[in-house]
């Protein structure tokens, strides 16, 4: 069993920058692909980034490549979602997910965390 926590959250102006973290505990962390998804208010959850289990593939959705940055520290046990250029539609609840394939780019995750604020004031 994986225990996810994010934090990191907060409130940034728009063209600010934040970074996430997501820390993992009772597993082997090296071993799971790991995600970053995001919920806001009245919108469905919404993939964000995926990296694999080492850490040479990652993939970005549209809205996001460019600005954001996925990547992990598999000796810390932590991944991290480094945000830039923030925008107000980047508000939202992040969650980091894990699983026990190497690289999952849809949204069937093992194990959640319980996310974290972002709000972007514009």
């Amino acid at each position: 069993q994986v225990q996810l926590v994010e934090s990191g959250g907060g409130l940034v102006q728009a063209g600010g920058s934040l970074r996430l973290s997501c820390a993992a505990s009772g597993g082997a962390f090296s071993w799971y692909g790991m995600g970053w998804f995001r919920h806001a208010p009245g919108k469905e959850r919404e993939f964000v980034a995926a990296i694999s289990s080492n850490g040479g593939n990652t993939y970005y959705a549209d809205s996001v490549k460019g600005r954001f940055t996925i990547s992990r520290d598999n000796a810390k046990k932590t991944g991290y979602l480094q945000m830039d250029s923030l925008k107000a539609e980047d508000t939202a609840v992040y969650y980091c997910a894990a699983d026990h394939r190497y690289f999952v780019l849809s949204s069937e995750y093992d194990y959640w965390g319980q996310g974290t604020q972002v709000t972007v004031s514009s």
